[in-house]
């Protein structure tokens, strides 16, 4: 659970935080808020499109009994970026992308691992979408060695649109899971690429798949049926980078 020292509280703290260009990873609002300056707050929300939820005053009070005023929010750990910002610049440099989008990947600790490999062996970017994925703490910070706090992390309101928009770039979509009929090595992996990777759960979504120019998946003679997603992300990033230096 998060922790009371991570976060701020009370309806003019958060909306100065949100004056002053703070970056809100999380906020929740009480049921029943009214009030000037509660509107003033969601004024200020809407303007600067920041994820928000409407909870019992109940969820508020698990992690303080202070004088919240029915508002809690969490400042972002980095900044967030947005790749239709990104991309035009990577493509500027001579680059053929590489990005990662992780769908549902909510442990923070194979996040942080994720984007320490993506940093070491030179992706662009990941995208993770506003709802669903993990919440950058400094534990995700710690595991990525560092690595979060150069390496461009895009936050977006739908994975979907943001890998259409991605496709419309230029780029090819590979989908990784257990059930794709090719493997990475047999699958050319060059040019301007997003490679998504969903939750060990529950895999990548039908909308997502659907997208896929190719499904790829790692060859594997154990009895244990699917790696862990940071592994496998080490795995085919590598394979990527591997391809593009031949």
């Amino acid at each position: 659970m998060q922790k009371e020292t991570d976060c701020i509280f009370g309806l003019h703290a958060v909306i100065e935080a949100i004056k002053a260009g703070k970056q809100i990873d999380r906020l929740l609002v009480k049921q029943g808020l009214q009030g000037a300056l509660y509107h003033e707050l969601m004024t200020e929300v809407k303007a600067h499109n920041i994820v928000y939820q409407i909870v019992p005053v109940e969820r508020i009070e698990l992690v303080t009994r202070k004088n919240h005023q029915g508002v809690l929010a969490w400042l972002s750990v980095i900044e967030y970026q947005y790749i239709a910002n990104l991309l035009p610049m990577v493509f500027e440099k001579g680059d053929d992308p590489l990005i990662i989008a992780l769908d549902g990947v909510s442990d923070v600790r194979n996040f942080g691992a994720i984007v320490r490999t993506a940093e070491c062996l030179g992706a662009h970017a990941i995208i993770i979408p506003e709802k669903g994925s993990a919440r950058i703490t400094a534990d995700a910070v710690k595991t990525s060695a560092g690595a979060l706090h150069s390496f461009p992390v895009c936050r977006e309101k739908s994975l979907v649109r943001s890998i259409e928009y991605l496709k419309e770039s230029g780029l090819k979509v590979f989908c990784a899971g257990e059930k794709s009929a090719k493997s990475a090595s047999e699958t050319s992996l060059t040019g301007p690429s997003v490679l998504i990777l969903g939750a060990e759960d529950k895999g990548i979504s039908r909308e997502l798949i659907a997208l896929a120019d190719h499904l790829i998946k790692i060859p594997m003679t154990g009895t244990i049926g699917s790696l862990n997603v940071s592994v496998a992300a080490g795995i085919l990033l590598y394979e990527m980078v591997r391809q593009r230096s031949v």
